[in-house]
């Protein structure tokens, strides 16, 4: 059976306390209610709470993951992270081209495919976001857009590396706004991706597709079960164990 995902970005939330508490409560809930074989489960912390996480999660399957790097290995770039350092501590897999990264931090297309190098260069999985605004969406761009960021971040990939990532839609209108995308809406967007946009640029072999925004347990059964959904990109529902939990067993479908 193809691998699901259910991934919990915690953004800049928790402090160091909070942090190794979440983890430690995931970490419990999961040992007590294990997720179907075939669900990889991951958190992304903030940077600065990465390796006392780590610690929490060693002996577990939940995977370390980072919210973003810096697409140069080194350098003076005071405050930045960078895909070597993310790989040293054991981080596993790295979000690139999130929507609040390309929205409020400016970064572009071409700014996402290096940072999706930098992290497969050191090693490291990649998700790949793609999403749409409102207005781009009510103009009948949706599919245009979220092609071309697709586009922009996997044409000329070889085929080990395109092995390496995944990609998740996130419609920007429904990013934390408590407003999620209709079962039609996301199946309509994930098989256009998964049948049309994606075969085309990873010669037939398309990576599995996220969902992500405002998803929680309340609407989880309805997207599991939602075609070409391959997983679910978690925002403030990955904050609380239990809910987060709940997302897991229902991203099995």
């Amino acid at each position: 059976m193809a691998t699901r995902y259910a991934v919990g970005n915690w953004k800049m939330n928790t402090d160091l306390a909070g942090a190794v508490t979440l983890a430690t409560e995931l970490s419990v809930a999961l040992r007590e209610h294990p997720p179907a074989d075939e669900v990889m489960v991951g958190v992304a912390p903030p940077f600065c709470f990465l390796a006392p996480v780590k610690e929490v999660l060693q002996g577990s399957s939940i995977e370390l993951i980072a919210q973003d790097c810096h697409p140069e290995a080194k350098g003076a770039f005071t405050g930045a992270v960078s895909a070597p350092m993310l790989a040293s501590l054991g981080v596993q897999r790295v979000i690139v081209g999130h929507s609040e990264r390309r929205a409020v931090f400016g970064d572009d297309d071409a700014t996402v495919r290096r940072k999706l190098e930098a992290a497969l260069g050191a090693g490291m999985r990649v998700i790949l976001c793609c999403g749409e605004t409102l207005a781009q969406r009510e103009a009948g761009q949706a599919e245009e857009v979220v092609g071309a960021q697709l586009k922009a971040g996997l044409e000329g990939l070889s085929a080990d590396q395109l092995a390496q990532v995944i990609v998740a839609y996130e419609p920007v209108w429904a990013i934390g706004t408590g407003v999620t995308a209709t079962p039609e809406q996301a199946g309509a967007m994930h098989t256009a991706l998964r049948e049309q946009v994606l075969p085309d640029l990873c010669n037939g072999d398309a990576p599995a597709v996220l969902y992500g925004g405002s998803v929680k347990p309340a609407n989880i059964d309805a997207l599991a079960k939602t075609a070409h959904v391959g997983g679910v990109l978690v925002g403030g529902a990955s904050l609380e164990a239990s809910s987060f939990a709940r997302i897991v067993q229902g991203c099995a479908g």
